[in-house]
């Protein structure tokens, strides 16, 4: 059965509710949760619009086996974003916006996808301590298929310098 990781997270609302309910509703329609995470508390990463005025995120890694495929998996994924609120805005590509809940496909198996609705790996968690902090806490030996390296290599070498506290 395919092994799928995800990162969820969010920092609008009972964030810790959200990560509940994505969880639950990732169990029912996406596959079984194998392992996760430590819930880790980070301060707002990337380039935020200016009407915008962010609290911390609550962030998890989450082990799944799945029977679905990837553009399955990521179709649930957004639509189980729709359902917990989350509001997609038209904005520009580089700015990010508060969220109630966001739930990202880092990996299915070692695939490498590159298509307009998907890539995967996830091309921009090496750069990012708040999704490598909590994978490493289930899969520090994960290898990554483009860089050929062990995720907790990756995290040593990871340029973010934010922190990524166990929130709880």
């Amino acid at each position: 059965m395919p092994t799928l990781f995800l990162l969820i997270g969010g920092n609008q609302g009972d964030r810790e509710t959200l990560l509940r309910q994505a969880t639950d509703l990732i169990q029912q329609r996406i596959g079984s949760v194998a392992d996760l995470s430590k819930i880790y508390q980070t301060a707002p990463w990337g380039d935020f619009s200016t009407d915008d005025h962010p609290q911390d995120f609550l962030n998890q890694a989450l082990k799944v086996l799945t029977n679905l495929s990837p553009s399955e998996c990521l179709t649930e994924a957004l639509t189980i974003e729709n359902e917990l609120g989350r509001k997609r805005k038209n904005q520009a590509p580089t700015l990010y916006s508060s969220r109630p809940i966001d739930i990202d496909l880092i990996f299915y198996d070692s695939l490498i996808i590159h298509s307009p609705s998907l890539v995967l790996p996830h091309p921009r968690m090496h750069l990012r301590r708040f999704v490598l902090t909590p994978l490493c806490d289930f899969a520090p030996n994960y290898i990554h298929p483009v860089f050929n390296k062990k995720l907790l290599q990756l995290l040593s070498e990871c340029p973010d310098t934010s922190s990524c506290l166990p929130y709880c």
